[in-house]
């Protein structure tokens, strides 16, 4: 007698296209981080002005991700991804040839504009190749594609632009993006985003959907760590040279490694965070405060300090978006995990921008040395607020 096979197919390559367009997106987005001391120097402003840039472009995806969402709502999701993978093309080398800080600037806010939309296409589309059971391993493999940006992406345009440049490294990324916009055309799925009523029932504003509670609870928790840790991983490159001797050669060697590190996290979060999830979240958050505080403690005049501590960092950081973005896609109902997915893009960018901000205040005043103390802060914050709040969230998630 024969079984009939109960597990869908794992789209692996499908969702690898997927990864590589986060990928380059995440490089793009990063990418001035790695080379600030650069790019003040070429355009004449200070180092905590080539910051705002992240906080400009982080802004620019709050104001604009939900409208543009709404706007775009019942557009096939692959072709629009299409769309703005050219735009990303575009803003990036429009960057690379800016005369002017003013014109990069410029260059940021297009960026942001598309980098909103299209975290709501992309975050939901894994969720319509796989079933529920199979979401937190769909997540973990699109969300490798931002873990190697910071692996590969960030450190090598940071190589890129000591060597030959920031520009190039801007114009580099630019080309990168349309490769992966071909691999999208070529190979990527279109998929159903609108659920279809039942009969006899009436379409609700997404604000009296039943799930509304659980999102709002994920965004909370996204606001909160994020700003902690983006207050230094903001400002990692001068922490590293000031405070944690790295020679400034060999800082994208550091910063590979500490993105290797959070490749070990991401995988870690795809095998344990489909069975335990709330476990998951709260032993790599209780594991970034204590690694971050012993960065902040033994790191200082310490380069095997520094690395050691920064490893540890990568690897409990780097599942936690993951299992964050999965949290919010079980947590919302089908119908507005677009909408949701918005809103969590949105999160995000607000505490990009907040970090940004906090840090570049704590950087002009206190000192660079302070920082990882502002993030162990933001994460001891989160740990708490996630463990208030769990029970609430699950009550007013969706079920199958």
């Amino acid at each position: 007698m024969s079984t009939q096979r109960s597990a869908t197919p794992f789209p692996l390559f499908r969702l690898l296209v997927i990864s590589g367009a986060i990928f380059v997106v995440v490089t793009s987005e990063f990418l001035p981080t790695g080379l600030l001391p650069d790019m003040a120097a070429e355009l004449g402003v200070s180092l905590s002005r080539i910051g705002l840039l992240v906080t400009i472009f982080a802004l620019t995806v709050v104001i604009t991700a939900v409208p543009l969402t709404s706007l775009t709502t019942r557009f096939p999701r692959k072709p629009l991804m299409i769309v703005l993978l050219a735009v990303f093309a575009v803003a990036m080398v429009l960057g690379a040839i800016a005369p002017t800080y003013e014109v990069l600037v410029a260059s940021r806010v297009l960026a942001g504009a598309a980098h909103g939309l299209f975290w709501s296409v992309t975050a939901p589309y894994a969720s319509r190749l796989v079933p529920r059971e199979q979401l937190a391993r769909a997540v973990s493999v699109t969300a490798a594609g931002g873990t190697a940006a910071f692996i590969f992406g960030v450190p090598l345009g940071t190589a890129l632009g000591h060597a030959l440049g920031w520009r190039l490294a801007f114009a580099t990324v630019g080309g990168v993006v349309l490769v992966f916009m071909a691999l999208v055309v070529l190979f990527l799925p279109p998929v159903q985003h609108l659920v279809p009523l039942a009969t006899g029932e009436i379409l609700l504003p997404a604000r009296h959907d039943r799930t509304v509670p659980a999102i709002v609870i994920v965004c909370i928790t996204v606001i909160v760590l994020i700003t902690g840790q983006n207050s230094l991983s903001t400002f990692m490159v001068p922490w590293f040279i000031e405070v944690g001797t790295v020679p400034p050669d060999a800082v994208s060697l550091v910063l590979l490694i500490n993105g290797a590190a959070g490749a070990v996290g991401l995988v870690a979060a795809g095998v344990v965070g489909d069975r335990w999830p709330r476990t998951a979240v709260a032993v790599m958050l209780v594991g970034v405060i204590l690694s971050v505080s012993a960065l902040a403690t033994f790191g200082p005049g310490s380069i095997p300090a520094t690395i050691a501590g920064g490893i540890a960092w990568g690897v409990f950081f780097g599942g936690i978006p993951s299992l964050i973005q999965a949290r919010m896609l079980q947590s919302a109902s089908l119908r507005i995990r677009d909408t949701a997915s918005a809103w969590l893009t949105i999160s995000f960018n607000i505490a990009i921008a907040g970090g940004a901000l906090v840090g570049g205040f704590v950087l002009d005043g206190i000192g660079v040395a302070a920082l990882p103390w502002v993030l162990v802060g933001g994460v001891a914050a989160t740990l708490v607020f996630v463990l208030v709040t769990d029970g609430a969230r699950l009550r007013a998630a969706a079920h199958p």
